[in-house]
């Protein structure tokens, strides 16, 4: 809270965007607490740090986990009280405190519930970067379940454009998703990255995981609405970008823990 504290009550800022948090499903499983803390006191934080200062705006980012095993495609109104992980759990406590702020002292928020955002220099330890690294360096693919589960993998790119352009709507509290609205298998990721690489994918099967879903899948239809928003990414060319940039940084992306 004082390093927060020390940045926002000496400057003049005119909105917060909270992109801080301990993401992953399965670690969540393994170290619930490092997850409560960050993602829910660490949310409190800022909150506490934007009423102080008098910041009118708050721009959450949140996570399309929250779904758990409703219906596809997910649409804001969706229940989400019934997270499956303790990732999921602490990312809906963050949404519910950013609800009371709102409600509580005015303050205007949009909350977006990201669907596995992918791209250069992604989080080592998402599927994306996971698989490009074992196809590349000839290493097994480790799938857990028989691969055919979907993700609705959204291009960085297309969200921090989606970012930035709440930033610019007059509204006092919105839930948005941001997504590709086109899910793919995890198969058919492994094909093309094993296509645009150039590389033969070895798979290793492995059990389920019982906090994994077996699809997500964005209706954007409040992106389009409110935000004039769609993904310009398709998979194909955020694949061959993300590849690129791990073959240019590969001395170092090859031996990052994962």
């Amino acid at each position: 809270q004082e390093e927060i504290d020390s940045v926002l009550d000496h400057g003049n800022f005119d909105a917060v965007i909270n992109l801080a948090a301990r993401a992953g499903v399965r670690d969540s499983v393994m170290d619930p607490w490092i997850y409560y803390e960050t993602n829910v006191s660490g949310t409190l934080n800022l909150l506490e740090g934007s009423r102080r200062n008098g910041i009118a705006r708050f721009v959450q980012a949140s996570t399309s986990s929250l779904y758990g095993n409703n219906k596809v495609p997910f649409t804001e109104d969706d229940p989400t009280d019934r997270p499956l992980s303790p990732y999921a759990a602490s990312k809906k406590a963050a949404e519910a405190l950013c609800h009371s702020y709102h409600y509580l002292y005015g303050v205007k928020m949009t909350i977006f519930r990201f669907f596995t955002v992918y791209g250069p220099a992604g989080r080592p330890d998402l599927s994306i970067f996971r698989f490009i690294r074992w196809i590349v360096e000839g290493q097994p693919v480790q799938l857990y379940g028989d691969g055919h589960q979907s993700r609705d993998f959204t291009y960085v790119d297309d969200v921090a454009r989606g970012l930035t352009q709440s930033l610019n709507i007059d509204r006092e509290y919105e839930v948005i998703n941001l997504g590709s609205e086109k899910p793919h298998s995890l198969m058919e990721v492994i094909a093309e990255i094993g296509s645009i690489s150039g590389r033969q994918p070895i798979l290793e099967f492995l059990p389920p995981q019982v906090a994994d879903v077996p699809a997500t899948w964005a209706d954007i239809t409040k992106a389009e609405e409110i935000l004039d928003w769609r993904p310009e990414t398709d998979m194909s060319t955020g694949l061959r970008r993300t590849i690129e940039w791990y073959m240019a940084n590969r001395e170092i992306a090859r031996n990052v823990a994962i």
